[in-house]
């Protein structure tokens, strides 16, 4: 799956998608003159700024992508504690379920320079910790040219797009990213190809499109998320799955009429006669109900239900239509 080749991705890339078709990833020069600015205007003292300049090199190899974002922060965190409770969280597996706030991300007092860097490097980190939700809060409204690494930017953006299936969005940011592909690492671009060819084939309430909702409820249930946003994306399943399969059972019903009529017989009857049978012409009366009665067929009929609809949709689906018929059985039973 397209969501196991983002996740390989997202372990490998070690560096180098908001908006614009031309981005130019910062010089180590450049950031360094920048951070060194800003710490002289907080004043620092002769040992902070000696632990800084450890973490500038003049005489070593550059560094780039998500190494310059991460001295960024490294650096913030020498004089701000935020910075640094901040830098040691992103630098270790989620210890809670909630992340604690970052409010102090979203405070003007707060320097563009460490504000938009540590919101990349937080939302980098909550991606990895699948908090989609969480990054997209930190990511969005982040553009190109406000970040050390832009790459990164648009590949994370994409990323967690493409997860809360956002497909405008998320074409945005992957064809941004690929607008400037030679600027960053290959593993983004590739990724980035098989992002957007995924959501340009993604339908709204295809069977596909269906599954890949009732995934992301399950990755909420499985973060503890129970919430009012949980019980509104599982009853836009119920109700995109009612939606399917009255078009299924539409194509049904069309296809037996169809069939009735191009019957032709092969020569009428010789004589009108009553015809013999000794039925004695009653038939059980069944209580149909007034709904579909989707959610409480029996095993054999919901069985036959089933392998009418694996016919018609991949085998795997079988799954989701299950999930379904339970849910509306739990909901008749209230």
């Amino acid at each position: 799956m397209l969501a196991l080749s983002v996740t390989a991705a997202l372990a490998e890339a070690p560096d180098a998608v908001s908006d614009g078709a031309s981005w130019q990833p910062s010089s180590a020069g450049q950031v360094r003159e920048r951070v060194f600015a800003w710490l002289d205007e907080r004043q620092i003292d002769e040992a902070t700024r000696s632990k800084a300049a450890e973490l500038w090199p003049v005489d070593s190899p550059e560094p780039s992508g998500i190494e310059l974002m991460t001295r960024v922060g490294e650096t913030a965190s020498l004089v701000d504690e935020n910075a640094h409770k901040l830098v040691d969280l992103c630098s270790k597996p989620r210890a809670d379920l909630v992340p604690p706030s970052q409010a102090w991300l979203a405070d003007p007092q707060t320097p563009p320079l460490v504000a938009n860097n540590l919101r990349l490097l937080y939302g980098r980190w909550l991606v990895h910790e699948s908090l989609f939700d969480e990054a997209r809060e930190q990511l969005d409204g982040l553009r190109p040219e406000d970040v050390v690494d832009p790459a990164s930017l648009l590949f994370y953006q994409g990323v967690v797009h493409h997860r809360l299936l956002d497909k405008e969005a998320g074409i945005k940011a992957v064809e941004g990213l690929l607008a400037g592909a030679d600027q960053g690492p290959r593993r983004y671009a590739a990724v980035a190809r098989l992002i957007e060819a995924d959501l340009k084939q993604l339908k709204p309430d295809s069977l596909d499109h269906i599954s890949r909702r009732m995934d992301d409820v399950r990755r909420r249930l499985d973060l503890g998320r129970t919430g009012e946003k949980v019980c509104k994306i599982e009853d836009g399943v119920v109700e995109s799955l009612d939606k399917l399969i009255k078009e299924l059972e539409e194509q049904q019903q069309q296809a037996s009429t169809a069939d009735a009529g191009s019957f032709q017989p092969s020569r009428p009857a010789e004589d009108s006669r009553i015809m013999g049978g000794r039925g004695p012409g009653e038939v059980t009366k069944r209580d149909v109900g007034t709904g579909s009665g989707w959610g409480d067929l029996p095993p054999k009929q919901r069985e036959e239900a089933l392998q009418q609809i694996g016919r018609e949709f991949p085998s795997h689906y079988r799954g989701v239509i299950e999930q379904y018929f339970r849910k509306l059985a739990n909901e008749g039973s209230r």
